[in-house]
């Protein structure tokens, strides 16, 4: 049974625009759109298939399946792809089927031509925004905007950093600070850390030779231990000789030395709390 336009029926108080349009056919219009427009959509990144044996990430985008083969989606091998499950995607249609509701897609196009919009707006020491895409312990990888940069921890966050896993995660929206740019190889160096206001030389105002401060053991190394004073300050302090301290213990410090310059604060357990 053919559908008739309901522009065409005249009832007394009709508003056309208070009926709903059906989620198929808004979401066709949307995708064959950015087909002819070379528009860059945004969905969810719903899981991995294996069709005529290339390996796919799935997306959504309302009732329509989408493919993206994974020499489309801009990621090493299946298991970056895994960790992108459940997270949104940028993406181009290359090749869609309407009588099958499915179509075909490319994150790394969408990627390239979003990099391009990137390195023509941002200069050495904009702030800009980056998500986080990937955390090791010494390393986390983001998105500028179709551009993957690489923090290493010490340019995370001011202080000392046991783990990234312990300050960042997957998903997270972070403020960077651009500190090289190289237009050819479309490569951008940034820093969190340099985004951040520097607690030196203000804290050394609160902390002062011989005097005595709590504080949280935030890591242990061979060549001694970590112990946060406050958010991006921590003070070196040397083992002890009869206890051993761990990663989150309570302590009583005395300071020894605070060096401006280097920005570093020496100190010695007097007390485990």
């Amino acid at each position: 049974m053919a559908e008739l336009d309901v522009m065409n029926f005249l009832i007394e108080g009709f508003d056309p625009s208070k009926i709903k349009e059906d989620e198929t056919e808004k979401s066709w219009k949307e995708v064959i759109g950015a087909y002819q427009n070379e528009k860059i959509l945004q969905s969810e990144l719903r899981g991995i298939e294996k069709v005529k044996n290339t390996q796919c990430a799935i997306i959504q985008y309302g009732p329509l399946k989408g493919y993206i083969p994974i020499e489309e989606s801009g990621y090493k091998d299946v298991n970056q792809i895994r960790s992108m499950t459940g997270q949104s995607i940028l993406f181009k249609v290359v090749k869609y089927d309407k009588e099958n509701n499915i179509f075909i897609a490319s994150r790394k196009k969408a990627q390239e031509q979003i990099a391009e919009i990137t390195l023509r707006k941002i200069s050495v020491d904009d702030i800009i925004p980056c998500v986080v895409r990937l955390v090791s312990s010494t390393l986390v990888v983001g998105d500028i905007g179709g551009i993957q940069v690489r923090i290493p921890v010490e340019e995370m966050s001011y202080g000392w950093v046991d783990d990234l896993h312990d300050i960042a995660k997957v998903g997270d929206h972070l403020k960077v600070k651009v500190i090289n740019i190289d237009k050819e190889n479309k490569n951008v160096k940034v820093s969190a850390k340099a985004a951040m206001p520097n607690p030196y030389p203000d804290c050394t105002k609160r902390f002062i030779v011989r005097g005595e401060y709590f504080g949280t053991v935030s890591g242990v190394r061979d060549y001694g231990i970590f112990i946060n004073l406050e958010p991006g300050v921590d003070s070196l302090a040397p083992h002890l000789k009869f206890e051993n301290v761990k990663k989150g213990d309570k302590v009583l410090v005395k300071i020894l030395q605070v060096d401006i310059k280097k920005e570093q604060i020496r100190s010695k357990i007097v007390r485990i709390l």
